[in-house]
Protein backbone atom coordinates (compact mmCIF):
# COMPACT_ATOMS: atom_id res chain seq x y z
CA UNK A 1 0.00 0.00 0.00
CA UNK A 2 1.38 3.67 -0.97
CA UNK A 3 -1.02 6.56 -0.79
CA UNK A 4 -2.18 9.47 0.90
CA UNK A 5 -5.95 11.42 1.87
CA UNK A 6 -6.27 14.70 3.25
CA UNK A 7 -8.89 15.11 5.84
CA UNK A 8 -10.54 18.55 5.26
CA UNK A 9 -13.52 19.97 7.14
CA UNK A 10 -16.44 22.12 6.52
CA UNK A 11 -15.47 24.29 9.43
CA UNK A 12 -12.69 24.52 12.35
CA UNK A 13 -13.43 22.31 15.10
CA UNK A 14 -15.15 20.00 12.44
CA UNK A 15 -13.77 16.82 14.25
CA UNK A 16 -10.42 16.44 11.92
CA UNK A 17 -7.96 16.07 14.29
CA UNK A 18 -9.77 13.24 15.51
CA UNK A 19 -11.00 11.88 12.30
CA UNK A 20 -7.66 12.00 11.32
CA UNK A 21 -6.12 10.17 14.33
CA UNK A 22 -8.99 7.32 13.73
CA UNK A 23 -7.86 6.71 10.72
CA UNK A 24 -4.21 6.50 11.86
CA UNK A 25 -4.99 3.77 14.77
CA UNK A 26 -7.56 1.87 12.06
CA UNK A 27 -4.59 1.57 9.56
CA UNK A 28 -1.95 0.64 12.31
CA UNK A 29 -3.67 -1.71 13.26
CA UNK A 30 -4.19 -3.70 10.00
CA UNK A 31 -0.61 -3.60 10.03
CA UNK A 32 0.30 -0.30 8.02
CA UNK A 33 2.85 1.56 8.59
CA UNK A 34 1.11 5.19 8.87
CA UNK A 35 2.18 8.65 9.40
CA UNK A 36 0.32 11.65 10.12
CA UNK A 37 0.93 15.06 8.41
CA UNK A 38 -0.37 18.80 8.88
CA UNK A 39 1.56 21.44 6.75
CA UNK A 40 0.63 24.46 8.86
CA UNK A 41 -0.81 24.42 12.16
CA UNK A 42 -2.23 27.35 14.49
CA UNK A 43 -2.05 26.44 17.55
CA UNK A 44 -0.82 27.52 21.61
CA UNK A 45 -1.33 23.37 22.37
CA UNK A 46 1.97 22.54 21.28
CA UNK A 47 4.67 19.81 22.41
CA UNK A 48 8.50 18.91 21.91
CA UNK A 49 10.04 16.01 19.79
CA UNK A 50 12.75 14.25 20.58
CA UNK A 51 15.39 15.90 18.39
CA UNK A 52 13.88 19.42 19.98
CA UNK A 53 11.64 20.31 17.31
CA UNK A 54 7.97 22.09 18.47
CA UNK A 55 5.14 20.99 16.63
CA UNK A 56 1.21 21.16 17.31
CA UNK A 57 -0.06 18.96 20.48
CA UNK A 58 -2.56 17.17 17.75
CA UNK A 59 0.11 16.14 15.75
CA UNK A 60 1.94 14.58 18.38
CA UNK A 61 -1.31 13.17 19.38
CA UNK A 62 -1.91 11.43 15.91
CA UNK A 63 1.66 9.96 15.64
CA UNK A 64 1.05 8.57 18.93
CA UNK A 65 -2.17 7.06 17.32
CA UNK A 66 0.68 5.65 14.60
CA UNK A 67 2.96 4.61 17.04
CA UNK A 68 5.35 6.46 16.11
CA UNK A 69 7.57 8.93 17.00
CA UNK A 70 6.27 12.76 16.22
CA UNK A 71 8.88 14.17 14.35
CA UNK A 72 8.91 18.15 12.82
CA UNK A 73 8.03 16.83 9.58
CA UNK A 74 4.66 16.07 10.98
CA UNK A 75 4.32 19.64 11.45
CA UNK A 76 6.51 21.61 9.34
CA UNK A 77 4.85 24.89 9.51
CA UNK A 78 3.28 26.36 13.52
CA UNK A 79 1.62 29.15 14.31
CA UNK A 80 1.55 30.36 17.28
CA UNK A 81 -0.55 33.51 18.20
CA UNK A 82 0.64 36.22 20.19
CA UNK A 83 -2.54 38.32 19.77
CA UNK A 84 -5.59 39.20 17.30
CA UNK A 85 -2.98 40.68 14.57
CA UNK A 86 0.67 38.47 14.60
CA UNK A 87 1.96 35.40 15.44
CA UNK A 88 5.12 33.55 16.19
CA UNK A 89 6.19 31.62 13.01
CA UNK A 90 7.75 28.23 13.98
CA UNK A 91 9.09 26.50 10.86
CA UNK A 92 11.05 22.67 11.15
CA UNK A 93 10.45 22.91 14.92
CA UNK A 94 12.28 26.39 15.37
CA UNK A 95 11.40 29.97 15.95
CA UNK A 96 11.82 32.34 13.03
CA UNK A 97 10.28 35.30 13.56
CA UNK A 98 6.93 37.37 14.08
CA UNK A 99 4.58 38.03 11.33
CA UNK A 100 1.31 40.09 11.09
CA UNK A 101 -1.76 38.24 9.56
CA UNK A 102 -1.38 40.22 6.66
CA UNK A 103 2.53 39.30 6.12
CA UNK A 104 2.06 36.17 6.36
CA UNK A 105 -0.71 35.51 3.88
CA UNK A 106 0.69 38.66 1.59
CA UNK A 107 3.57 36.50 0.56
CA UNK A 108 5.58 34.60 3.67
CA UNK A 109 2.87 31.51 3.44
CA UNK A 110 3.18 30.89 -0.33
CA UNK A 111 7.13 30.78 -0.02
CA UNK A 112 6.66 27.55 2.41
CA UNK A 113 5.19 25.46 -0.16
CA UNK A 114 8.37 24.00 -0.85
CA UNK A 115 9.66 22.87 2.36
CA UNK A 116 5.84 21.44 2.96
CA UNK A 117 5.87 19.51 0.05
CA UNK A 118 9.08 18.01 0.67
CA UNK A 119 8.64 17.35 4.07
CA UNK A 120 5.33 15.46 2.37
CA UNK A 121 7.29 13.65 0.14
CA UNK A 122 9.58 12.31 2.67
CA UNK A 123 7.14 11.20 4.60
CA UNK A 124 5.63 9.59 1.61
CA UNK A 125 8.68 7.96 0.82
CA UNK A 126 9.26 6.35 4.48
CA UNK A 127 5.83 4.89 5.43
CA UNK A 128 2.87 3.26 3.08
CA UNK A 129 0.40 6.16 4.22
CA UNK A 130 -0.05 9.39 4.74
CA UNK A 131 -3.15 10.82 6.36
CA UNK A 132 -2.94 14.95 6.05
CA UNK A 133 -5.39 16.86 8.42
CA UNK A 134 -5.98 20.74 6.82
CA UNK A 135 -7.41 23.45 8.68
CA UNK A 136 -10.69 25.52 9.46
CA UNK A 137 -11.99 25.32 5.58
CA UNK A 138 -10.56 24.62 1.95
CA UNK A 139 -13.71 26.75 0.92
CA UNK A 140 -11.73 30.13 2.45
CA UNK A 141 -12.25 31.51 -0.78
CA UNK A 142 -10.32 34.75 0.07
CA UNK A 143 -7.19 32.55 1.04
CA UNK A 144 -6.62 29.98 -1.51
CA UNK A 145 -4.11 31.83 -3.55
CA UNK A 146 -1.78 31.32 -1.02
CA UNK A 147 -2.78 28.13 0.40
CA UNK A 148 -0.56 25.32 1.89
CA UNK A 149 -2.58 23.38 4.15
CA UNK A 150 -5.79 22.62 2.15
CA UNK A 151 -6.57 22.50 -1.37
CA UNK A 152 -2.83 23.96 -2.52
CA UNK A 153 -1.20 20.61 -0.68
CA UNK A 154 -4.10 18.26 -2.09
CA UNK A 155 -3.18 19.68 -5.56
CA UNK A 156 0.36 19.87 -5.49
CA UNK A 157 0.42 16.37 -4.22
CA UNK A 158 -2.61 14.84 -5.99
CA UNK A 159 -3.92 14.21 -2.30
CA UNK A 160 -7.94 12.47 -2.64
CA UNK A 161 -10.26 14.95 -0.14
CA UNK A 162 -12.43 13.87 2.76
CA UNK A 163 -14.44 16.45 3.86
CA UNK A 164 -15.87 16.53 7.93
CA UNK A 165 -18.46 18.04 8.83
CA UNK A 166 -19.96 17.89 12.33
CA UNK A 167 -23.73 17.66 12.38
CA UNK A 168 -24.43 18.24 16.01
CA UNK A 169 -23.86 22.01 14.64
CA UNK A 170 -26.73 21.59 12.34
CA UNK A 171 -26.70 23.03 8.50
CA UNK A 172 -24.13 19.74 7.73
CA UNK A 173 -25.95 19.24 4.25
CA UNK A 174 -25.90 23.02 3.20
CA UNK A 175 -22.07 22.95 4.22
CA UNK A 176 -21.15 20.10 3.09
CA UNK A 177 -22.41 21.50 -0.95
CA UNK A 178 -21.20 24.70 -0.33
CA UNK A 179 -17.68 23.56 0.46
CA UNK A 180 -17.75 22.03 -2.60
CA UNK A 181 -19.46 24.30 -4.82
CA UNK A 182 -16.59 27.08 -4.35
CA UNK A 183 -14.06 25.42 -5.52
CA UNK A 184 -12.58 25.69 -8.62
CA UNK A 185 -13.23 23.10 -11.17
CA UNK A 186 -9.49 21.31 -10.27
CA UNK A 187 -9.80 21.27 -6.88
CA UNK A 188 -13.39 19.67 -7.27
CA UNK A 189 -11.75 16.75 -8.93
CA UNK A 190 -10.04 16.24 -5.42
CA UNK A 191 -12.90 16.10 -3.57
CA UNK A 192 -13.79 12.45 -3.04
CA UNK A 193 -16.64 12.71 -0.21
CA UNK A 194 -17.57 13.52 2.74
CA UNK A 195 -18.17 12.17 6.67
CA UNK A 196 -20.73 13.35 8.85
CA UNK A 197 -19.06 13.33 12.44
CA UNK A 198 -21.06 13.86 15.80
CA UNK A 199 -24.19 12.28 14.91
CA UNK A 200 -26.71 11.87 17.26
CA UNK A 201 -29.84 9.29 16.91
CA UNK A 202 -31.38 6.59 14.13
CA UNK A 203 -28.86 6.79 11.10
CA UNK A 204 -31.42 5.73 9.28
CA UNK A 205 -33.50 8.89 9.60
CA UNK A 206 -30.22 10.73 7.87
CA UNK A 207 -30.09 8.43 5.08
CA UNK A 208 -32.43 9.81 2.73
CA UNK A 209 -30.64 13.48 3.14
CA UNK A 210 -26.98 11.51 2.06
CA UNK A 211 -28.87 9.71 -0.83
CA UNK A 212 -29.63 13.56 -1.78
CA UNK A 213 -26.17 14.43 -1.32
CA UNK A 214 -25.24 11.97 -3.40
CA UNK A 215 -27.19 12.88 -6.13
CA UNK A 216 -26.88 16.90 -6.57
CA UNK A 217 -22.85 16.07 -5.89
CA UNK A 218 -22.23 12.79 -7.51
CA UNK A 219 -19.75 12.04 -4.06
CA UNK A 220 -20.54 9.14 -1.75
CA UNK A 221 -20.66 9.95 2.37
CA UNK A 222 -17.84 7.61 3.21
CA UNK A 223 -19.55 7.32 6.81
CA UNK A 224 -21.75 8.73 9.58
CA UNK A 225 -19.57 8.69 13.19
CA UNK A 226 -21.60 8.87 16.67
CA UNK A 227 -21.73 11.55 19.13
CA UNK A 228 -19.44 10.11 21.58
CA UNK A 229 -18.57 12.15 24.64
CA UNK A 230 -14.42 12.77 25.82
CA UNK A 231 -12.83 12.67 22.56
CA UNK A 232 -11.86 15.61 22.11
CA UNK A 233 -7.62 14.92 22.91
CA UNK A 234 -4.66 16.91 22.10
CA UNK A 235 -7.10 19.61 20.13
CA UNK A 236 -5.57 22.80 18.63
CA UNK A 237 -7.05 25.29 21.09
CA UNK A 238 -10.28 25.87 23.42
CA UNK A 239 -10.83 25.12 26.74
CA UNK A 240 -11.54 21.86 27.22
CA UNK A 241 -10.41 19.17 29.76
CA UNK A 242 -10.10 16.79 27.46
CA UNK A 243 -9.92 13.85 29.15
CA UNK A 244 -12.85 14.60 31.31
CA UNK A 245 -15.87 13.12 30.04
CA UNK A 246 -13.73 9.85 29.58
CA UNK A 247 -13.09 9.24 33.12
CA UNK A 248 -16.53 10.19 34.15
CA UNK A 249 -17.86 7.46 32.07
CA UNK A 250 -15.18 4.83 32.63
CA UNK A 251 -15.06 5.37 36.36
CA UNK A 252 -18.34 4.60 37.78
CA UNK A 253 -16.69 3.64 41.10
CA UNK A 254 -16.80 6.68 43.92
CA UNK A 255 -13.47 8.60 44.48
CA UNK A 256 -10.78 6.48 46.19
CA UNK A 257 -11.24 9.05 49.31
CA UNK A 258 -13.87 10.42 51.21
CA UNK A 259 -13.47 13.81 49.72
CA UNK A 260 -12.89 15.48 45.99
CA UNK A 261 -10.09 17.74 44.97
CA UNK A 262 -10.87 20.54 42.95
CA UNK A 263 -8.73 22.10 41.43
CA UNK A 264 -8.93 26.02 39.66
CA UNK A 265 -7.43 26.88 36.31
CA UNK A 266 -6.78 30.57 35.96
CA UNK A 267 -8.41 30.80 32.00
CA UNK A 268 -5.27 33.55 31.41
CA UNK A 269 -5.30 35.34 27.96
CA UNK A 270 -3.28 33.14 25.47
CA UNK A 271 -3.31 30.32 27.48
CA UNK A 272 -0.81 27.54 26.20
CA UNK A 273 -1.06 23.74 26.52
CA UNK A 274 -4.17 23.81 28.74
CA UNK A 275 -3.53 20.12 28.24
CA UNK A 276 -1.42 20.17 31.15
CA UNK A 277 -4.14 19.61 33.56
CA UNK A 278 -5.86 16.95 31.96
CA UNK A 279 -3.92 14.30 34.11
CA UNK A 280 -5.43 15.85 36.92
CA UNK A 281 -8.82 15.43 35.16
CA UNK A 282 -7.53 11.75 35.08
CA UNK A 283 -7.58 11.17 38.32
CA UNK A 284 -11.42 9.81 39.92
CA UNK A 285 -12.36 12.58 42.47
CA UNK A 286 -10.72 15.69 40.69
CA UNK A 287 -13.32 18.24 39.91
CA UNK A 288 -11.12 20.72 37.21
CA UNK A 289 -12.47 23.56 35.98
CA UNK A 290 -11.43 26.87 33.93
CA UNK A 291 -12.00 30.26 36.28
CA UNK A 292 -11.63 33.77 35.50
CA UNK A 293 -13.09 35.46 39.04
CA UNK A 294 -11.26 35.99 42.54
CA UNK A 295 -14.29 34.09 44.12
CA UNK A 296 -14.03 31.11 42.08
CA UNK A 297 -11.04 30.42 44.06
CA UNK A 298 -12.61 30.44 47.55
CA UNK A 299 -13.45 26.64 47.44
CA UNK A 300 -10.55 25.38 45.60
CA UNK A 301 -7.92 23.25 47.08
CA UNK A 302 -5.61 23.77 44.17
CA UNK A 303 -5.01 27.05 41.81
CA UNK A 304 -3.32 26.35 38.92
CA UNK A 305 -1.69 29.16 36.56
CA UNK A 306 -1.22 28.03 33.40
CA UNK A 307 1.44 28.32 30.79
CA UNK A 308 0.30 31.29 28.03
CA UNK A 309 1.93 32.85 25.13
CA UNK A 310 1.89 36.76 26.50
CA UNK A 311 3.44 36.62 30.15
CA UNK A 312 3.13 39.83 30.65
CA UNK A 313 -0.54 40.17 29.08
CA UNK A 314 -1.59 37.27 31.40
CA UNK A 315 -0.04 39.23 34.62
CA UNK A 316 -1.78 42.26 33.70
CA UNK A 317 -5.18 40.15 33.53
CA UNK A 318 -4.99 38.62 36.81
CA UNK A 319 -4.78 42.17 38.54
CA UNK A 320 -7.50 43.78 36.70
CA UNK A 321 -9.42 41.12 37.50
CA UNK A 322 -8.28 40.67 41.43
CA UNK A 323 -7.24 37.23 40.51
CA UNK A 324 -3.99 37.84 41.53
CA UNK A 325 -4.40 39.54 45.13
CA UNK A 326 -6.49 36.61 45.82
CA UNK A 327 -3.48 34.30 44.52
CA UNK A 328 -1.25 35.95 46.72
CA UNK A 329 -3.14 35.53 49.89
CA UNK A 330 -4.03 31.84 48.93
CA UNK A 331 0.08 31.69 49.19
CA UNK A 332 0.23 33.88 52.30
CA UNK A 333 -2.17 31.35 53.89
CA UNK A 334 -0.10 28.23 52.67
CA UNK A 335 -3.01 26.94 50.08
CA UNK A 336 -1.76 24.99 47.38
CA UNK A 337 -0.87 27.26 44.25
CA UNK A 338 0.75 25.63 41.12
CA UNK A 339 2.50 27.74 38.09
CA UNK A 340 3.50 25.96 34.73
CA UNK A 341 5.61 27.85 32.57
CA UNK A 342 4.38 31.32 32.38
CA UNK A 343 2.59 30.23 35.09
CA UNK A 344 5.80 30.78 36.99
CA UNK A 345 7.19 33.22 35.55
CA UNK A 346 3.76 35.15 36.79
CA UNK A 347 4.59 33.74 40.65
CA UNK A 348 8.35 35.05 40.71
CA UNK A 349 9.38 38.54 41.55
CA UNK A 350 10.23 40.39 38.16
CA UNK A 351 9.84 39.47 34.63
CA UNK A 352 12.70 41.57 32.41
CA UNK A 353 11.25 41.21 28.66
CA UNK A 354 12.44 42.76 25.71
CA UNK A 355 11.14 40.19 23.38
CA UNK A 356 7.48 39.14 23.95
CA UNK A 357 5.90 42.07 25.19
CA UNK A 358 8.71 44.36 24.62
CA UNK A 359 8.03 45.87 28.34
CA UNK A 360 11.10 45.56 29.77
CA UNK A 361 10.81 45.21 33.50
CA UNK A 362 7.52 44.07 34.95
CA UNK A 363 7.14 43.14 38.47
CA UNK A 364 5.68 40.00 39.43
CA UNK A 365 3.61 38.70 42.03
CA UNK A 366 6.73 38.28 44.39
CA UNK A 367 5.76 34.82 45.96
CA UNK A 368 8.71 32.72 44.02
CA UNK A 369 12.33 33.59 44.70
CA UNK A 370 12.57 34.05 40.65
CA UNK A 371 13.68 36.57 38.63
CA UNK A 372 13.04 35.68 35.00
CA UNK A 373 14.83 37.29 31.36
CA UNK A 374 13.34 36.73 28.02
CA UNK A 375 15.54 35.44 25.70
CA UNK A 376 15.64 35.91 21.99
CA UNK A 377 16.82 31.76 22.08
CA UNK A 378 13.40 29.52 22.61
CA UNK A 379 14.18 26.87 25.10
CA UNK A 380 12.78 23.06 23.17
CA UNK A 381 14.03 20.35 25.78
CA UNK A 382 12.40 17.19 26.65
CA UNK A 383 14.20 16.77 29.93
CA UNK A 384 13.57 13.86 32.72
CA UNK A 385 14.25 14.41 36.53
CA UNK A 386 12.85 13.49 40.08
CA UNK A 387 10.53 15.40 42.19
CA UNK A 388 8.78 14.48 45.55
CA UNK A 389 10.92 10.95 45.05
CA UNK A 390 9.22 10.04 41.72
CA UNK A 391 10.43 9.84 38.23
CA UNK A 392 9.20 12.96 36.00
CA UNK A 393 9.47 13.50 32.96
CA UNK A 394 7.91 17.10 30.97
CA UNK A 395 9.16 19.26 28.08
CA UNK A 396 9.76 22.89 28.18
CA UNK A 397 8.97 25.44 25.68
CA UNK A 398 9.73 29.12 26.72
CA UNK A 399 12.04 32.29 26.11
CA UNK A 400 11.81 33.04 29.88
CA UNK A 401 15.40 31.82 31.51
CA UNK A 402 14.39 31.92 35.26
CA UNK A 403 17.39 33.02 37.86
CA UNK A 404 16.28 31.16 41.59
CA UNK A 405 17.49 32.56 44.35
CA UNK A 406 15.73 30.37 47.40
CA UNK A 407 12.91 28.59 48.04
CA UNK A 408 12.69 24.61 48.19
CA UNK A 409 14.61 22.23 45.02
CA UNK A 410 11.01 21.39 42.89
CA UNK A 411 12.54 18.98 40.16
CA UNK A 412 16.49 17.94 40.81
CA UNK A 413 18.57 15.75 38.47
CA UNK A 414 19.72 11.97 40.45
CA UNK A 415 22.17 13.75 42.52
CA UNK A 416 20.05 16.11 44.26
CA UNK A 417 20.99 19.03 41.97
CA UNK A 418 18.22 21.25 40.89
CA UNK A 419 17.44 20.79 37.56
CA UNK A 420 13.89 23.39 37.57
CA UNK A 421 11.50 25.64 39.49
CA UNK A 422 11.42 25.87 43.27
CA UNK A 423 8.77 25.64 45.81
CA UNK A 424 7.94 27.71 48.98
CA UNK A 425 5.45 26.44 51.28
CA UNK A 426 2.56 25.10 49.73
CA UNK A 427 3.21 27.93 46.38
CA UNK A 428 4.98 25.42 43.29
CA UNK A 429 6.50 26.53 40.14
CA UNK A 430 8.44 24.74 37.29
CA UNK A 431 9.05 25.34 33.28
CA UNK A 432 7.92 21.68 32.46
CA UNK A 433 4.73 21.03 30.97
CA UNK A 434 3.72 17.39 30.90
CA UNK A 435 5.27 16.86 34.26
CA UNK A 436 1.88 15.62 35.68
CA UNK A 437 1.82 12.81 33.16
CA UNK A 438 4.43 11.26 35.26
CA UNK A 439 1.81 9.32 37.21
CA UNK A 440 4.08 8.15 40.15
CA UNK A 441 4.69 12.26 40.50
CA UNK A 442 1.16 13.38 40.27
CA UNK A 443 0.09 11.14 43.17
CA UNK A 444 2.61 12.53 45.17
CA UNK A 445 1.78 15.79 44.45
CA UNK A 446 -1.98 15.36 44.69
CA UNK A 447 -1.32 13.99 48.30
CA UNK A 448 0.67 16.75 49.42
CA UNK A 449 -2.18 19.00 47.83
CA UNK A 450 -4.60 17.23 49.92
CA UNK A 451 -3.01 17.23 52.90
CA UNK A 452 -2.42 20.94 52.96
CA UNK A 453 -6.12 21.54 51.98
CA UNK A 454 -7.27 19.48 54.54
CA UNK A 455 -9.07 17.39 52.46
CA UNK A 456 -9.35 13.48 52.59
CA UNK A 457 -8.63 12.55 48.92
CA UNK A 458 -6.78 9.68 47.94
CA UNK A 459 -4.96 9.41 44.06
CA UNK A 460 -6.34 6.28 42.73
CA UNK A 461 -3.35 4.05 43.20
CA UNK A 462 -4.11 2.48 39.34
CA UNK A 463 -4.40 5.29 37.51
CA UNK A 464 -2.27 5.54 34.13
CA UNK A 465 -2.50 8.22 32.04
CA UNK A 466 -0.69 6.80 28.69
CA UNK A 467 -3.25 3.90 29.70
CA UNK A 468 -6.39 6.36 29.11
CA UNK A 469 -4.62 7.77 26.58
CA UNK A 470 -4.33 4.70 24.49
CA UNK A 471 -7.90 3.97 25.40
CA UNK A 472 -8.49 7.24 23.69
CA UNK A 473 -7.05 6.97 20.59
CA UNK A 474 -8.26 3.22 20.31
CA UNK A 475 -11.77 4.44 21.00
CA UNK A 476 -11.12 6.83 17.47
CA UNK A 477 -9.40 3.34 15.77
CA UNK A 478 -12.93 2.12 16.73
CA UNK A 479 -15.12 4.91 15.57
CA UNK A 480 -13.61 4.40 12.13
CA UNK A 481 -13.88 1.06 11.70
CA UNK A 482 -17.35 0.60 13.17
CA UNK A 483 -18.90 3.42 11.42
CA UNK A 484 -17.17 4.66 8.54
CA UNK A 485 -16.92 2.74 5.00
CA UNK A 486 -13.52 0.98 5.42
CA UNK A 487 -13.33 -0.56 2.02
CA UNK A 488 -13.74 2.69 0.28
CA UNK A 489 -11.58 4.31 2.85
CA UNK A 490 -8.95 1.97 1.71
CA UNK A 491 -9.47 2.15 -1.62
CA UNK A 492 -9.25 6.13 -1.35
CA UNK A 493 -5.77 6.16 0.51
CA UNK A 494 -4.39 3.87 -2.46
CA UNK A 495 -5.92 4.60 -5.54
CA UNK A 496 -7.10 8.47 -4.77
CA UNK A 497 -10.15 10.56 -5.87
CA UNK A 498 -12.45 8.47 -8.01
CA UNK A 499 -12.25 9.46 -11.88
CA UNK A 500 -15.31 11.57 -13.37
CA UNK A 501 -17.03 13.12 -10.30
CA UNK A 502 -19.01 16.38 -11.67
CA UNK A 503 -18.38 20.07 -11.44
CA UNK A 504 -20.20 21.75 -9.06
CA UNK A 505 -21.44 25.34 -9.87
CA UNK A 506 -20.44 27.78 -9.49
CA UNK A 507 -17.17 27.24 -8.22
CA UNK A 508 -14.08 29.24 -7.26
CA UNK A 509 -15.52 32.84 -8.10
CA UNK A 510 -12.83 34.10 -10.58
Amino acid sequence: MSGGLLVAGTTSDAGKSVVTAGICRWLVRQGVKVAPFKAQNMSLNSFVTREGAEIGRAQAMQAQACRIEPTASMNPVLLKPGGEQSSQVVLLGKPVGELSARGYHGGRQQKLLGTVLDCLAELRGTYDAVICEGAGSPAEINLRRTDIVNMGIARNARLPVLVVGDIDRGGVFASFFGTVALLSPEDQELVAGFLVNKFRGDVSLLEPGLDMLHGLTGRHTYGVLPFRHGLGIDEEDGLRVSLRGTVRESNTAPPVGEDVLRVAVCAVPLMSNFTDVDALAAEPGAVVRFVDRPEELADADLVVIPGTRGTVRALEWLRERGLAEAIRRRAAEHRPVLGICGGLQILGEHIEDDVESRRGHVDGLGILPVRVRFAREKTLTRPVGEALGERVEGYEIHHGVAEISGGDTFISDDHGHSLDGCRVGQTWGTHWHGSLESDGFRRAFLREVAAAAGRRFVPAADTSFAALREEQLDRLGDLIEQHADTDALWRLIESGAPQGLPFIPPGAPA
